[in-house]
């Protein structure tokens, strides 16, 4: 096998809007670094979204990186906190997760001989902070372009550890990474565990990503609050991306809300309200989205600790927000 340094001009990275200005497997710009709560920006260390997408050959692929730490968190796996999945045309083909040292190496045989070209998709960790050093493929296999998205801009998912992936079992089935596949639409994620606070230094931040949909997914980490937090943060979206279409998602359910859903309830009637105030001012591209669509009592059994997602309840998200996402893009 061949192993070419990574990053390398044949290799495309998606999802780390800032990657082509500080060449860092990092979610938000260094430059910005001192106008972010410190959590925020370690949590931007932890790649996210990340994606690498070409086009091979090959009949192998393989990586190598390395993170600082074997520790995984007891309600997600070590592959999804911090391991490498990687997709074939479109279909889930392996996945490793570090050794004890952090070490991640792995191989995987993508086809069979004769070989053609295949869309290779693979997916960084999403709560750990990683070294990529290696992408392996057979020597004097081709490196292309990967399949064209649908849209040319990527969809912009801002919020918690929901929005950052907690806690799907590998990096690549998050409910924007469903998304993604199902629609063919690019995806940045700036999901902030515990800290999807709606800050106006990180929406300055989104303000200078060319998008094509922002969606605004911070509930879970604001309290009653959230009524008086999202005008101001999307005042400050709109003053950048004035025509953008932008979703506020509503909570979804959690399974305490059978004893007590009176902060959900209050949350979902905010941005309800919120939405149609902005839409009698003239915004008819704000749009509200309840998020029971997504998790609801009926699907519940897809949270792995009440609160956070597996990755079947991602799937059962997507498939509820796809068709609404799909019609606000036109697609």
């Amino acid at each position: 096998m061949d192993w070419i340094d990574f990053p390398n001009d044949g290799f495309n990275v998606h999802g780390l809007a800032w990657f082509e200005e500080d060449r860092a497997l990092c979610r938000l710009p260094r430059r910005l670094k001192d106008t972010f709560r410190p959590p925020v920006w370690e949590l931007a260390q932890c790649p996210a979204g990340g994606r690498i997408l070409f086009s091979t050959d090959s009949l192998h692929v393989g990586v190598r990186a390395k993170v600082p730490d074997n520790y995984v968190m007891n309600h997600i796996t070590r592959i999804g906190q911090s391991g490498f999945d990687v997709y074939v045309d479109g279909n889930f083909m392996g996945s490793v997760s570090p050794n004890a040292e952090g070490k991640i190496e792995a191989q995987w045989q993508i086809q069979k001989a004769p070989p053609k070209l295949r869309n290779i998709m693979i997916h960084m960790p999403l709560y750990k902070p990683v070294a990529l050093d290696q992408i392996g493929l057979d020597e004097g296999a081709a490196i292309k372009g990967h399949r064209p998205f649908a849209l040319s801009k990527p969809v912009l998912f801002y919020g918690s550890s929901i929005t950052q992936g907690g806690c799907a079992s590998t990096p690549g089935t998050t409910y924007q990474d469903f998304i993604s596949r199902s629609l063919n639409v690019d995806f940045i994620n700036l999901g902030f565990s515990g800290n999807g606070q709606g800050e106006p230094e990180v929406a300055r931040a989104i303000n200078e990503i060319d998008c094509s949909c922002i969606v605004v997914d911070h509930w879970a980490n604001k309290g009653l609050d959230y009524r008086e937090n999202l005008p101001v943060f999307i005042g400050e979206l709109r003053k950048v991306h004035k025509d953008v279409p932008i979703i506020v998602v509503g909570p979804f359910y959690f399974c305490r809300d059978d004893i007590d859903d009176s902060l959900h309830v209050e949350q979902r009637k905010a941005g309800e309200d919120f939405v149609r105030k902005m839409q009698r001012q003239g915004d008819r591209n704000i749009h509200f989205f309840d998020g029971r669509k997504m998790i609801s009592r009926e699907t519940s059994f897809g949270l792995v600790d009440g609160a956070h997602p597996n990755s079947l309840g991602f799937y059962l998200g997507a498939k509820g927000f796809s068709p609404f996402l799909k019609r606000v893009l036109g697609l």
